[in-house]
């Protein structure tokens, strides 16, 4: 990738550039030069009271049940460069949205916690290049996000309790150059999918771009090996068949034989581009469905579309019994987001689930 101001890698660290560093937090509500740890008042206020103005005053926020909060709201061209939250709360319930010039839909709708790949509600280490989940709670997100006129970000709390946000949204204000698309995600849940239906990642895309990664939350509802079903990419009016058609959940997910070692056990793992790093097993009480925590990152093998795309994922496991072995569809707990670029407008996304309904059940 040219240098442009937007990102750096190891090849182009050195290149001096025009763009201008900001950051938004707690500590620095508008992002603007110079009014950094400036708070009289704030979540630190108290701890701070010996101290006074610049002692960790305003280091955090707390979004009332039912509220909504703006991180973010910034004057481009520019592009987000990193993010990094720790919510308290329940990771389902607080969804994330981000607008791109001006436009009323969102074009990135998603709980936090499947944004980051941790669906379940509980913390698992994730170690990869655009995204990273650290001790205890650390959402790191590196994905560049470019816009030419504005970038509105918020943080919706669909709890009946406050939940606290620390939060570090890192830009930078640059001209962006003509062929950047926008970033997009959109998330994904059906509990359970019905009988031999087909899971949806993503469908009713228009536009010009490329797709970049997925997330699943997988809740296995039956005994036995649940991999066996192909991820499907229709591309620019693919009908009944795709253009690019997996051979398995586990070789999409840059796995192989059930992710299971020579004891028939699961095994995690975490790659800059593919994992399964998180497994949650029972425990012989009340936990007790397996559940799984995967994620590909398209970032060497993005898959471009000129008009349109459509992306889905088979359930499928084996039958029991003897014979001819047969597969049988799953009726599987599966949430997903789905990463994108695009141009605009961004088609409104369907209805974000109700909060019974993203529950972790």
């Amino acid at each position: 990738m040219a240098f442009n101001g937007l990102g750096m890698n190891l090849g182009n660290l050195s290149r001096l550039s025009d763009a201008v560093s900001r950051s938004l937090s707690a500590e620095n509500f508008t992002g603007a030069k110079g009014e950094g740890g400036k708070a009289l008042h704030g979540t630190g206020e108290v701890c701070a009271r010996d101290l006074g103005q610049g002692w960790k005053v305003s280091p955090s926020v707390i979004i009332k049940g039912g509220e909504t909060f703006t991180m973010a709201d910034i004057a481009g061209p520019g592009a987000i460069q990193q993010i990094w939250l720790t919510p308290t709360g329940v990771w389902r319930f607080a969804i994330l949205r981000v607008y791109w010039d001006d436009q009323e839909q969102p074009s990135v709708e998603c709980p936090i916690g499947d944004f980051f790949g941790m669906g379940w509600g509980k913390y698992a280490p994730l170690v990869s290049l655009p995204v990273c989940v650290n001790p205890g709670s650390a959402f790191n997100c590196y994905w560049e996000m470019p816009f030419r006129r504005r970038c509105r970000m918020t943080i919706t709390n669909l709890a009946g309790e406050d939940m606290r946000l620390y939060y570090q949204v890192n830009y930078t204000l640059t001209n962006v150059p003509e062929d950047c698309a926008y970033f997009h995600a959109q998330f994904r849940r059906v509990n359970p999918l019905p009988y031999k239906d087909v899971f949806t990642i993503l469908d009713g895309v228009r536009g010009k771009g490329h797709y970049v990664g997925t997330y699943m939350a997988w809740g296995v509802n039956n005994n036995g090996w649940w991999g066996e079903g192909e991820i499907k990419f229709y591309l620019d009016g693919d009908q009944d068949f795709p253009t690019i058609c997996g051979t398995g959940t586990e070789d999409y997910f840059c796995g192989s034989y059930g992710f299971k070692n020579e004891e028939r056990q699961y095994v995690e793992y975490c790659t800059p581009h593919a994992g399964m790093h998180q497994v949650l097993r029972p425990d012989g009480a009340s936990q007790s469905q397996q559940r799984f925590g995967l994620y590909r990152w398209h970032i060497m093998d993005p898959v471009r579309f000129q008009d349109d795309i459509r992306v889905t994922m088979q359930a499928l496991g084996w039958r029991a019994g003897s014979g001819a072995p047969r597969y049988l569809p799953l009726q599987d707990d599966i949430a997903s987001v789905a990463f994108w670029y695009q141009t605009l407008p961004t088609v409104p996304f369907p209805s974000l689930p109700d909060r019974d309904s993203l529950e972790v059940i």
